[in-house]
């Protein structure tokens, strides 16, 4: 009987350490989750960014587009 609960024993030790390795690894695997997403939210601020910056740059070309026509008109170029 004795050996019996050894044996039990010796399993149950080694199932707590294959789970004490099984949870170090989800830890790693979440904090690598969290910097992928961290690295994700990051790029879509630079995105959206870029989409401003590329707004600004259309308004910015048609008003010179606009002061262009109104100078041909003044010089009665069209």
């Amino acid at each position: 009987m004795d050996n019996v609960e050894s044996i039990i024993i010796e399993h149950l030790r080694s199932i707590r350490a294959d789970i004490s390795t099984v949870k170090d690894d989800v830890r790693e695997l979440k904090n690598r989750l969290v910097n992928l997403e961290a690295g994700q939210a990051t790029m879509m601020q630079h995105l959206g960014h870029q989409a401003g910056v590329t707004a600004q740059q259309h308004v910015s070309y048609d008003r010179i587009i606009e002061r262009i026509e109104k100078i041909e008109r003044r010089l009665e170029l069209q």
